[in-house]
């Protein structure tokens, strides 16, 4: 069925008190989230627009909301804190956005683990879990805002990856809660290997209500900023800090042409300085300190989390993963982003070459990381746009020697990172999702599954 010609006003009124909303600014609002980081993306998302957005308070309304669109035929896309920044919950063919956020309960806290809906914001989460004693594994920059589905839905990894691996390792997540569309819905509980069916999925293949995710006792990190004259020497640096010997949470490198964008900081990043963001545990600090001195580093911050509170300063993962980019757009709209994945080992050389080549056009930042038990580095450079022909051609760049590209400027999966269409999560879909009703527009292998 054409979205025009369904009678929205009829079609809330049959959700029997579900909280909607049709139209004005959060309409428009609730159909955006993070993807004007890439002007590319904002420029082919800028007319997207829900005809409606639901705000479910339950999986039992999530349930009605499923019920209704799949007797209809009406694209659904599901919103979490919309920080996501391939366009995940933007609504490529309008129909319904459901909002997630009222579904917020921290359902049950053990040791090792919490089950929590969807919708919780991630913060809150942290506070909550944080109060019997323990961490969530990882989180985004942005978990001030985002929800823990969304991330789960559309994340890769983030803030804690360097000691607990990315969000595909085993046993990070644990349990994942699934309601299908259908006109009569079905719940389902996936579990080890099947995380992986509705896991950066982008919402296309199963609505998420509920996770259990795995936890570690908490412990009071340093939040740290360790200064360097070259950025090479930086890089050097966390390379070999980059070891099992070290437990840290964050380590992130951005070189001197950031500091503008940290103005907060003051003397702590002046702008003739390369930095290096920490987050380090009490017991590995004096090692940490040692080797950054034996490569020419000097600490110009070192507090843990109330400290920065009482000082007004940001946490080391505010200056970390995007949340860079975030700070450099605030400041200067000509900037964009790559995402990249390094060669192993790590050619700190190769770097430096880059660094040379591009001159002032691209800023480096790199995160390290584990991914499947291995240390790994992802470069998040900005980079000065100017057209997507020359973006495009800089990644060709990076791929020629070698570096594996996650394209930020597109919407479907395939695309962006994964490279490969998912045959499992396509098989899942034509169970949860027959009609093709979620996100559509975001999963290719599915358009190919349906051309044929």
């Amino acid at each position: 069925m054409n979205n025009r010609d369904i009678d929205w006003v009829r079609f809330a009124g049959e959700l029997n008190g579900i909280r909607t909303i049709a139209s004005g600014g959060q309409l428009r609002g609730r159909s955006r989230d993070f993807s004007w980081y890439s002007p590319i993306l904002n420029a082919q998302l800028k007319d997207c627009v829900a005809d409606l957005v639901v705000f479910p308070r339950n999986e039992e309304e999530v349930i009605r909301i499923a019920a209704a669109v799949s007797r209809r035929g009406v694209p659904l896309t599901i919103r979490g804190g919309g920080t996501g920044n391939y366009g995940q919950c933007v609504p490529l063919q309008g129909g319904v956005v459901m909002d997630m956020t009222e579904l917020k309960a921290v359902r049950e806290i053990r040791p090792g683990s919490v089950r929590v809906e969807a919708g919780a914001r991630i913060g809150e989460l942290q506070e909550a879990v944080r109060a019997s004693g323990q961490d969530l594994l990882m989180f985004p920059s942005t978990l001030r805002v985002a929800t823990i589905g969304g991330f789960i839905a559309g994340g890769y990894a983030g803030v804690g990856s360097i000691r607990h691996g990315i969000l595909k390792d085993t046993d990070n997540v644990r349990c994942i809660r699934v309601v299908t569309v259908e006109e009569i819905p079905r719940v389902v509980e996936l579990r080890g290997a099947d995380i992986q069916k509705v896991h950066h999925a982008f919402g296309t293949n199963g609505i998420i209500t509920e996770l259990e995710l795995t936890m570690k006792p908490a412990l009071d990190w340093l939040h740290t900023i360790t200064l360097f004259e070259h950025y090479g020497d930086a890089l050097r640096f966390c390379k070999a800090a980059s070891t099992p010997e070290l437990d840290l949470f964050l380590l992130t490198s951005v070189e001197k042409g950031f500091a503008p964008f940290y103005e907060h900081l003051g003397e702590r990043f002046p702008d003739d300085r390369n930095a290096v963001f920490a987050m380090v545990s009490p017991a590995s600090i004096d090692q940490y300190r040692s080797l950054a001195t034996s490569h020419g580093g000097m600490e110009s911050l070192s507090m843990n989390a109330d400290e920065l509170e009482a000082n007004e300063l940001p946490p080391a993962y505010e200056c970390a993963y995007n949340h860079t980019t975030l700070q450099a757009l605030k400041i200067d709209k000509q900037w964009t982003y790559l995402q990249i994945a390094h060669p192993q080992p790590f050619d700190v050389e190769l770097c430096e070459q880059l660094a040379q080549r591009f001159g002032d056009e691209i800023y480096w930042h790199h995160e390290f990381a584990k991914q499947f038990g291995e240390y790994q580095v992802f470069g998040i450079p900005l980079v000065r746009f100017t057209t997507a022909e020359r973006q495009y051609e800089i990644m060709r760049i990076f791929e020629s020697l070698g570096c594996a590209t996650f394209d930020p400027h597109v919407v479907t999966i395939e695309d962006g990172g994964m490279k490969e269409i998912d045959l499992s999560q396509i098989d899942f879909k034509r169970q949860a999702d027959p009609k093709g009703l979620l996100n559509p527009g975001k999963m290719r292998g599915w358009e190919t599954v349906v051309a044929e």
